[in-house]
C-alpha cells in the first residue's frame, strides 16, 4: 500500500521515474501473488525508533512495516540499505 501510494503522489507530482499508473502496477503485483500490507498503528509507531539516517517518509515507512512484521525490507537504496534490521540491498 505505502509504494501504489508514493506511486500515486509522485506520478501526480510528473515525476519522469514514476510513469506507471498506480491501478496498473497494483494489478500485475495482485497478479503475481503479492499481498497487500495496510498501514496500521504499530507501524506509525515504529517509525519513531528508527534513527534519522533516512528522509524519504516512504522509505521509512516501509522499513517501519517491515521492522513491525519481522520482513526482510529489499531495496536498491543504499541510504536505506544502511539502517540495521532485517534489509537485503539488491
Amino acid at each position: 500500500m505505502v509504494s501504489l501510494w508514493e506511486v500515486a503522489i509522485k506520478r501526480r507530482l510528473d515525476r519522469p521515474d514514476f510513469r506507471v499508473r498506480p491501478t496498473t502496477l497494483r494489478r500485475g503485483l495482485l497478479a503475481a501473488g503479492y499481498r497487500e500490507l495496510p498501514v496500521r498503528g504499530d507501524h506509525a509507531l515504529a517509525l519513531d525508533l528508527l534513527p534519522p539516517i533516512h528522509r524519504d517518509p516512504f522509505d521509512r515507512m516501509l522499513l517501519a512495516q517491515a521492522h513491525a512484521e519481522g520482513l526482510t525490507l529489499v531495496t536498491a537504496d543504499g541510504l536505506l540499505a544502511r539502517y540495521p534490521g532485517p534489509i537485503e540491498r539488491i
